[in-house]
């Protein structure tokens, strides 16, 4: 039988195909690289910190004084990920897991920080093999660790039932390469700071478009961070933009929302605000002020938030500085308009 000849086409997609499994591989291997060196850091650092401040004892006493002093010199040296949290999270991780061969590099320092917080040593040890042998994400990790599944099933007659309900629950939270690159954790460790990759190109648009507006009002606005984040109780939370008045002595925290404006996003801010004067406004700044702002198709939404016991000052003080509500919701509306044109142009242009 005549054998039907291979085009130029199928050459290309074969190379095409052998290219990608080159560059699978090797990002499966430099994702594996970083996660590695990551875990068995950040276990060493644990250590060290247990062994030197505390002579290798659990005791309470080691308070955050030390902490703080340590963080603030490492911060110095690597970024934004030795803060006093993070180094807390180290030790506990070393206590959790002690002895160094017991630490799989098949998880990741995320996937630690959750199990290290499970105080019984056995379902600990069970939630890491699950981990390991379910290909459990960390978000399917913290699920199972918060709905005690692994105490349900110790207690349940009914295994099958509770395990059916677990996988289904747990399947659609498969880790992909983007969830991974987008870890906190890992940007910290390798002191990757440009967080624009979380913005989607709409919002991105808007933003780049308020961040000019508000400093070319010429009312003392200076810019300080984009994507700026700020952590409490172990959760990491991103402020779309902040900005520092010095007319004010003031902070200003943006965050916006594509969509109707909801109640939850009227308490994050007021969490943000809050947040924000206990952790990094000084002894001489004025109280935070947080403008959440909401774009959407049929309407745009400006709205100021400070708490509730400096609304006076808010009207006195500060307003004469600030855009209006009303000013904010017109240059919102204008901002959505031109930065979907752009989208629209770019769309046609790639077609």
């Amino acid at each position: 039988m005549k054998q039907t000849p291979i085009t130029p086409t199928e050459t290309l997609e074969a190379l095409a195909g052998q290219i990608a499994s080159v560059i699978h591989q090797a990002r499966s291997h430099v994702r594996q690289s970083v996660n590695s060196a990551m875990v068995a850091s950040y276990w060493e650092i644990g250590r060290l910190i247990v062994e030197h401040e505390q002579q290798g004892s659990a005791r309470a006493a080691y308070g955050q004084r030390q902490l703080a002093v340590l963080s603030t010199r490492l911060t110095a040296l690597f970024g934004k990920g030795f803060d006093a949290t993070n180094l807390r999270n180290m030790r506990r991780f070393h206590l959790a897991f002690p002895i160094r061969e017991t630490v799989s590099l098949e998880l990741s320092w995320s996937h630690y920080n959750a199990l290290a917080r499970v105080e019984a040593p056995s379902a600990r040890e069970w939630y890491m093999r699950e981990a390991i042998s379910q290909n459990w994400s960390v978000r399917a990790l913290d699920r199972q660790i918060s709905v005690l599944y692994y105490e349900r099933l110790l207690s349940s007659k009914e295994k099958a039932i509770v395990e059916l309900e677990a996988s289904e629950k747990t399947a659609p939270l498969a880790e992909t390469a983007k969830d991974f690159l987008r870890d906190p954790y890992i940007l910290d460790f390798l002191n990757l700071q440009d967080k624009t990759y979380q913005e989607c190109t709409l919002e991105q648009g808007i933003i780049d478009n308020l961040q000019q507006f508000l400093l070319e009002l010429g009312k003392g606005f200076a810019f300080v961070e984009r994507q700026q984040r700020i952590r409490f109780d172990d959760e990491d939370f991103y402020i779309d933009l902040v900005f520092y008045n010095f007319k004010i002595k003031c902070f200003l925290l943006v965050d916006l929302k594509l969509g109707k404006l909801k109640h939850q996003d009227v308490g994050q801010m007021d969490t943000y605000v809050r947040l924000y004067d206990e952790q990094i406004k000084g002894a001489d700044d004025g109280p935070t002020i947080g403008l959440l702002l909401c774009s959407e198709k049929s309407e745009a939404v400006a709205r100021y938030s400070v708490l509730a016991d400096q609304q006076q000052l808010f009207a006195a003080k500060y307003m004469p500085w600030l855009p209006t509500e009303e000013e904010l919701k017109r240059e919102l509306e204008n901002e959505r308009e031109q930065a979907m044109r752009r989208l629209a142009q770019q769309q046609d242009s790639k077609e």
